[in-house]
């Protein structure tokens, strides 16, 4: 069942996999939007830099341009874009923006695959996190969309390693006897 007008919902870690690369997390707000990168085992997300929303919501805007410039940059073969939802689970103002979001970074980047994660809290959870660590709020607004992006790619990248790792498991103990020898 549709979760949407043009996208089933968040996709999951692992599936249609490209194999190993750097990915692309994208926290998208109504102002800014945050950009994060994994390295190339697709271990550890780290900022990378804030892009200004445009106001323009055509395929060559300048928000869609310059993350395309990254994407290419850093040889990305997956951009994951958080798609907030309430705690509820149900999609308000924010989803749809990401989701449209999502759709324009599709065209522009086919077949770099753009996928959609579950993002509840993490906007939330990087603003406590840069507080802990001696940010005031003032100074968080320029870093606050790339830490969001990071926690984003993160979770992203630990259920990929997970799923992937499980797989590989699965696969290696085909034909194996079942008491291990």
């Amino acid at each position: 069942m549709p979760d949407g007008p043009q996208h089933a919902g968040p996709d999951h870690p692992g599936e249609d996999d490209p194999g190993r690369g750097r990915r692309i997390g994208i926290d998208v707000g109504s102002v800014r939007i945050g950009v994060a990168s994994s390295d190339p085992d697709g271990l550890l997300a780290t900022p990378v830099e804030t892009v200004a929303r445009a106001k323009d919501n055509s395929p060559g805007a300048p928000d869609i341009r310059r993350i395309t410039e990254i994407v290419g940059e850093y040889e990305a073969v997956e951009v994951i874009v958080g798609m907030p939802r309430t705690l509820r689970g149900e999609r308000g103002k924010a989803a749809e923006l990401a989701d449209e979001f999502a759709e324009r970074l599709r065209a522009a980047l086919a077949p770099v695959p753009v996928r959609l994660s579950d993002e509840r809290l993490t906007t939330v959870s990087a603003a406590r996190s840069l507080r802990e660590s001696g940010v005031r709020a003032k100074g968080q607004r320029g870093v606050i969309d790339q830490a969001a992006a990071v926690a984003i790619l993160q979770g992203w990248l630990d259920e990929r390693s997970a799923r992937v790792g499980r797989s590989r498991n699965e696969q290696s103990m085909v034909g194996e006897p079942e008491d291990g020898r």
